[in-house]
Formats: structure tokens, C-alpha cells, sequence
């Protein structure tokens, strides 16, 4: 039972950070506002695109490892990763951005992350 509970919990969550990565891809100014740091006009985009790149790696690898891995190394891989949003939480609320979004969005995602883990290692 805790199996396929471990593995939807950890399948949405590389198909959303990969949906992020997507998003910061195609639709940048937007996606930095959603992320709880809007953009500025003036600024540079190739970090608009690095935040991209790196959240749809992130989607894409977990879920190369997801389907051809062991569930401890898929738990593992969500330990690690979880300092993203761990971070995230960091540098919107050093940035100006709301608690709410910190909170409601960065370190809920960490927490989730790290459920999704743990979920894993019990398999």
C-alpha cells in the first residue's frame, strides 16, 4: 500500500518542479513572480533561464529515477534535492518577497519533498 502513495506523491512532484523549470523557460517575467521575487525589467534573464534549466533538470532526473532506479536511490535523490526549496525559502524572504509565499510555497514544498523521501525509504 505504501508503494504506489510513495511513488504518485514523488511523481508529482518532479512533474511540477519539471513544469517550473518550463515555465521559467517560456514564460520568465511570470514565473519570478509566481516564484515570490518578481524580476526586474532592466535585469538579466540568463538567471531567469538558469532557474529554468536547473528546476526542469531536477523534474527530468527524478523522474529518470523514478522509473529505473531502486526506491532508495529515488529517496535519496529527494533528500538532496530538497535543499532547493530549502533555499528558495531563503533567498525569497532575503529578497523581499512575503512570508506567505516563503512559507506557503518554498518550505511546504521542502516539507513535501522530504515526506516524498521518506516515503521512499520505507518501501
Amino acid at each position: 500500500m505504501l508503494s504506489p502513495i510513495a511513488y504518485t506523491l514523488a511523481s508529482i512532484l518532479v512533474a511540477m518542479v519539471a513544469f517550473i523549470g518550463l515555465r521559467f523557460l517560456t514564460a520568465p517575467r511570470p514565473a519570478a513572480a509566481g516564484y515570490g521575487v518578481p524580476a526586474k525589467q532592466d535585469g538579466d534573464d540568463a538567471y531567469l533561464t538558469i532557474k529554468g534549466l536547473r528546476d526542469l533538470t531536477f523534474g527530468v532526473l527524478g523522474a529518470a529515477l523514478l522509473a529505473f532506479s531502486s526506491p532508495q536511490a529515488a529517496a535519496l535523490y529527494m533528500l538532496v534535492v530538497a535543499i532547493a526549496p530549502l533555499g528558495d525559502t531563503l533567498i525569497v524572504l532575503r529578497h523581499g518577497g512575503t512570508k506567505a509565499v516563503a512559507f506557503g510555497i518554498h518550505f511546504a514544498t521542502a516539507i513535501a519533498v522530504l515526506i516524498s523521501a521518506a516515503l521512499l525509504f520505507a518501501i
